[in-house]
């Protein structure tokens, strides 16, 4: 899991603020297939927004954790439900600043 500087966090946020979910964890939780679509996102998009299913805070930070693990991705925020996380691409298209 890679970590991100604050501004870096911050801008990454602001990006996120309007983009959609575009993988859900549903009822079935964490599984291998939901892994190798949110491997697909970061590759198309870096930046990915997930939304999970679990009422449980703590699943839901769990899930975060496995996710930025098992992609190689980096957190960048847990807002209720909504995670977002970030994969710089071989050749980015997110320039973050710093």
């Amino acid at each position: 899991m890679k970590a991100l500087a604050p501004a870096q966090r911050q801008f990454l946020k602001g990006l996120a603020h309007t983009r959609q979910p575009v993988v859900m964890i549903g009822n079935q939780g964490l599984t291998a297939a939901v892994l190798k679509e949110v491997d697909h996102a970061l590759a198309a998009h870096e930046l990915v927004k997930i939304k999970a299913a679990s009422n449980e805070a703590e699943m839901r930070r769990s899930w975060l954790e496995e996710i930025c693990a098992a992609t190689g991705a980096a957190p960048v925020q847990q807002i209720g439900k909504v995670l977002v996380i970030y994969r710089a691409a071989a050749k980015p298209v997110i320039v973050l600043p710093g």
